[in-house]
């Protein structure tokens, strides 16, 4: 069997609480809470899990900070039914939607003081106690009628929590907004042709920003056995949806074809609409992950007169896992923060390997960019082979936008092991405020969060 966990997707094989981490430099003092961070992490590579990327059981990893302390390190397997039977766990009660009961691997997020860990495709989030035992699948009292989804975006206004889901066997994706406290307050049905994947959204002040791509669920690759059969369809017209958040008034307008896994803002800008998306020129070609190109940093401006839709690039080197300080959710905003991953790249978009040797450092290498997208430049942060650095999650600490702070797990190849590293926003390329040296590897995995006490 191949598998793409190898060198920095690499599993880990057991589950470790360290407590008094130590620490080079000084952690701030106003971070006080856990950066968490969930990923594919196979229970054996002798599994059927192993066999794609997507589908690796989630395990998330977390620090907790407080008084400028690293007071503990934990990883834990995500419980689903299958993963407690392996460990040789009683099952967690929860319920199941369409027999779908999985291992939630790519995201985490905390809402009204809960923390769940999500996935997209039909399958239910799993809420995780504060040191991330798993308290079981999670439907929100009933609020969802199927699953749920990997991205949500928090109005930072509103406080409400918003999110698109999908499942092979609706005609339709789902909006859903929740309130504050985890309690599902509206549902809106989008009828959709042929059963297109949705990873990611984007949200203004007015609209929810539909990306509907030509990437749609393919019978032929199920009957053959694909895990994920989802594969780029040249006869699936790409479209971008504006769905009214005052309204629920729905227009939808032509789109260059592309794939778009993550949004990195989007706001409302007079009779335009722009949107900043990492973009892969195709995607799931015959339903794998290495084919399609790579990614690039673009932004889109829709006219709302003329119905059509602007691209111009912001980057064009390969990148990923854009981040922002989502305060300014849908908002206008100046800052955004990328991850240029060799290792990522190995094994997602069709960048080989031999082509990144051939490839500068200053090219291509772990590397963190911060981009300012008013004067249009980058800074660009280099980690060194070996790194696999993954997402950097913004973590505000004043009132100015890049006033904060910058988290990302980065590899140590010299002690074998993980740091979790802290760099300010402002000051992205001097020396970091404070690294927390952790007992393990962390493998790259997808997404994560701070989430403040």
């Amino acid at each position: 069997m191949t598998t793409p966990f190898k060198n920095g997707f690499a599993p880990v094989n057991e589950e470790i609480t360290a407590f008094d981490l130590d620490v080079t430099g000084r952690i701030p003092a106003e971070l006080n809470g856990r950066y968490l961070r969930n990923g594919p992490n196979p229970l054996s590579l002798d599994d059927p899990s192993a066999a794609h990327l997507f589908f690796g059981e989630g395990m998330v990893h977390g620090v907790r900070l407080r008084d400028g302390r690293a007071e503990w390190y934990r990883n834990r397997w995500v419980r689903s039914a299958h993963v407690a039977e392996r460990l040789g766990e009683e099952p967690r009660p929860g319920p199941v939607h369409a027999g779908m009961d999985f291992a939630a691997n790519t995201h985490v997020i905390g809402l009204g003081g809960r923390t769940f860990a999500t996935v997209e495709a039909g399958a239910l989030p799993y809420e995780l106690g504060y040191e991330l035992d798993t308290i079981g699948a999670c439907d929100f009292d009933g609020g969802l009628s199927g699953g749920f989804a990997a991205h949500t975006h928090l109005d930072p206004v509103t406080g409400e929590l918003h999110a698109l889901a999908y499942f092979f066997g609706w005609d339709h994706h789902q909006h859903l907004v929740l309130d504050p406290k985890g309690v599902v307050r509206r549902v809106t049905d989008i009828p959709v042709p042929d059963q297109p994947m949705v990873h990611d959204f984007a949200l203004t002040e007015r609209f929810v920003v539909i990306y509907d791509l030509p990437v749609t669920f393919s019978m032929p690759h199920a009957e053959r056995g694909d895990r994920l059969p989802y594969a780029w369809n040249d006869d699936h017209p790409a479209r971008i949806g504006l769905l009214s958040r005052e309204s629920g008034d729905l227009r939808w307008v032509d789109a260059p074809p592309c794939w778009v896994f993550h949004t990195l803002n989007a706001y409302d800008d007079g009779d335009q609409v722009v949107v900043d998306v990492v973009s892969y020129p195709k995607m799931f070609v015959d339903a794998r992950l290495d084919l399609g190109g790579a990614p690039t940093l673009d932004r889109w401006r829709i006219d709302l007169t003329t119905g059509r839709v602007g691209r111009a690039r912001l980057d064009d080197r390969a990148q990923e896992f854009p981040r922002m300080d989502e305060r300014r959710t849908g908002r206008p905003y100046r800052y955004g923060y990328t991850a240029a991953t060799r290792e990522l790249f190995d094994v997602v978009g069709g960048v080989r390997g031999g082509e990144l040797e051939d490839l500068p450092d200053g090219a291509f290498d772990n590397t963190l960019i911060k981009h300012d997208l008013r004067r249009g430049t980058q800074e660009a942060r280099q980690l060194g082979r070996g790194a696999y650095v993954g997402e950097p999650v913004f973590v505000g600490a004043g009132e100015a936008e890049d006033d904060g702070y910058v988290l990302a797990f980065v590899n140590n190849p010299a002690r074998g092991a993980a740091d979790l590293v802290i760099l300010s926003a402002q000051d992205f390329t001097g020396e970091p405020v404070a690294t927390v040296h952790l007992p393990a590897r962390v493998p790259l995995g997808f997404h994560g969060s701070w989430i403040a006490d």
